[in-house]
């Protein structure tokens, strides 16, 4: 697709007809690639939009009345190959990336458009294939001098599924065992099965893999390292991973709109720097600065908000047909804006999360802030879903209060108090989605108020 000057725009294989419909309208699509078992969301989603059924390809199994995709690839055996679409690497768009379902559904169409210059594309990828051949250069390999084998467990409609279990595989020269979905016993199979070396995947899978029962009945001594990426992760469950498999756990921090890594571990540095996302990836430029946009000097602790910035190559040009957020996403001189914010004395969601993962009757737990009238500051509460066969009761809750608060500093204390849950909320990525949490959270809070 690439090569023949068209723009790649993965959708998610489990959108309605609605959903896949608003993606193909809203990016003027003219092509739908698919698979048989995606085959009627497809054609009715493309009916819809007017994109004719002579324009879905399909790959996989074949269906007679529509185009297989070898059907439109070029062979030498029938002339020469076609001379690759001229291209501007600055300015062409190469992909057009959607955000997950959840905005999709709630903003109706709030997408982003990810203008990955094909010039760039190598080096931003670099360090993460250079992670990989760090790895095969600089591990200890086993006695059977097995190949690097990773693990595609990310759907490619993402940033991360695309570009770390897709692109950046086949970069490096290294296997990818595809999952269409993930589940932790399928995934524990294919890394028996084919000796899966390396795994890129998101924090409640490094909870799973530390704690459930079924890791155990598979052999997974091939694995070297796993990536942990999407949300943040304590030490403990770093530790824990590393004490129960013999496996090295490092981060890397990134969004879509930076294609997607900013800064990365080597999987040899997950011990030395625990606890942290790594350095810069090559040709990134990030500064932190305060709210008015003054930069915040090398070992100052700073008392007010802080932004971090990051600097192109391979942060996107701008969102699609959306200019009125590009306006607030890019500072005058071109430097993009993350979102993210800290604080000197910052009460840290994961810190907290990973060590109430050590308490006996916790199986997950979410942490969020809920304000406090009275100190007029927002508190930390825990969202916990217990373990099985664990009763929920408020004499549990007191002990999983008063047990951390031996554990942290005051301000860390869950002074917003816990509740029970069946089940965290959580994207399709494995991301923990808070919102959901802080919207219950004010419910309860008004509920409280109404009744007074």
């Amino acid at each position: 697709m690439l090569w023949a000057g068209g723009v790649v725009c993965p959708a998610n294989p489990t959108y309605t007809v609605t959903e896949l419909a608003r993606q193909l309208e809203d990016s003027n699509s003219k092509v739908l690639v698919t698979q048989k078992a995606l085959l009627s969301v497809a054609c009715e989603a493309a009916r819809r939009v007017g994109i004719p059924l002579r324009n879905i390809v399909l790959i996989g199994d074949r269906q007679n009345e529509y185009k297989h995709w070898t059907e439109v690839v070029a062979h030498e055996t029938n002339g020469p190959l076609p001379t690759k679409t001229p291209l501007d690497p600055k300015h062409d768009l190469a992909y057009l990336m959607y955000s997950s379902v959840c905005e999709i559904n709630v903003n109706a169409l709030n997408a982003y458009s990810q203008c990955l210059a094909l010039g760039y594309y190598r080096s931003a990828q670099r360090c993460d294939a250079n992670s990989l051949q760090h790895c095969v250069q600089h591990t200890p390999i086993h006695s059977n001098g097995s190949e690097e084998h990773g693990l595609g467990n990310r759907l490619s409609s993402w940033d991360s599924g695309l570009f770390v279990s897709m692109n950046m595989t086949l970069y490096a020269g290294v296997k990818c065992i595809v999952m269409p979905r993930f589940g932790l016993e399928k995934a524990c199979q294919l890394i028996q099965k084919y000796r899966i070396t390396f795994l890129y995947v998101p924090p409640p899978i490094i909870l799973a893999l530390s704690k459930d029962p079924v890791v155990g009945n598979y052999d997974t001594a091939t694995l070297r390292w796993i990536n942990s990426a999407a949300a943040p992760l304590g030490k403990e469950l770093v530790s824990a991973v590393w004490d129960r498999l013999n496996i090295g756990v490092k981060q890397s921090y990134g969004l879509s709109e930076t294609s997607p890594g900013a800064l990365s571990q080597l999987p040899d540095e997950w011990r030395r720097f625990e606890g942290s996302v790594g350095r810069l990836i090559p040709n990134m430029t990030a500064k932190i600065v305060d709210l008015e946009g003054n930069e915040v000097p090398r070992g100052k602790v700073s008392i007010t908000k802080i932004l971090w910035l990051l600097c192109r190559p391979n942060v996107f040009q701008g969102y699609w047909k959306r200019p009125d957020l590009n306006s607030d996403t890019f500072t005058e001189d071109g430097w993009f804006k993350t979102g993210d914010i800290g604080y000197g004395f910052q009460v840290a969601p994961a810190e907290l999360e990973s060590k109430l993962l050590g308490h006996n009757d916790v199986a997950d737990v979410c942490v969020i802030g809920v304000w406090d009238s009275e100190r007029h500051t927002e508190v930390p509460r825990a969202y916990i879903v217990v373990r099985d066969n664990v009763l929920e009761s408020a004499q549990l809750a007191s002990n999983i209060c008063e047990w951390l608060a031996k554990r942290v500093s005051p301000p860390k204390r869950l002074r917003g108090g816990v509740r029970f849950i069946k089940a965290i909320p959580k994207s399709q990525a494995g991301k923990i989605l808070r919102r959901v949490l802080r919207e219950e959270a004010k419910k309860e809070g008004q509920s409280s108020v109404s009744k007074l």
